[in-house]
């Protein structure tokens, strides 16, 4: 495989203030030399100060905190709840294991959701409120263009007021 790199990925787990999620590779976006193939095995997963307790989350490309492109994965354990909240910017969601059941709008309201399975996609343009939920531990996988945050729409939703 002449011209593939194989790759562990790390994170730091360094909480960003405003941000509150950990960075990424200090070296940023991936911009070597062939590929970047790596398996889910070596994610290095961590917990998440911008979520709930009990999300987790493995950074695959970044930094999160610069206006370059991200991707990282999110695991939410069985009945985890995303309060109503907003992202800065474009955010892409693709459903890698289990169901994502999501809406938009500013107030926890499940019978509203939309169930997303395996291979459902989702964008959010930036600033709009939207929440979810699952019944299994879900797998998102999460892509776009940095700055990545989150903003609660209820202050009180926000773990790092805590």
């Amino acid at each position: 495989m002449k011209g593939f790199k194989m790759m562990k990925l790390s994170i730091i787990a360094l909480a960003l203030g405003s941000v509150g999620v950990p960075q990424a590779w200090a070296a940023g976006p991936y911009r070597g030399e062939g590929h970047l193939i790596t398996t889910g095995e070596a994610f290095s997963w961590s917990d998440v100060a911008s979520m709930a307790p009990g999300a987790k989350i493995a950074v695959i490309e970044g930094p999160l905190n610069e206006a370059v492109p991200f991707i990282f994965r999110l695991k939410l354990p069985a009945n985890y709840k995303i309060a109503p909240h907003w992202h800065p910017a474009y955010e892409r969601v693709t459903v890698i294991s289990g169901t994502l059941y999501f809406a938009a709008g500013d107030r926890f309201a499940p019978e509203k959701a939309t169930a997303l399975p395996v291979g459902a996609v989702a964008i959010m343009p930036p600033k709009m409120p939207m929440y979810g939920f699952t019944r299994e531990e879900t797998v998102i996988q999460v892509h776009g263009i940095g700055p990545w945050g989150i903003e609660y729409v209820n202050p009180a939703d926000d773990p790092r007021k805590k």
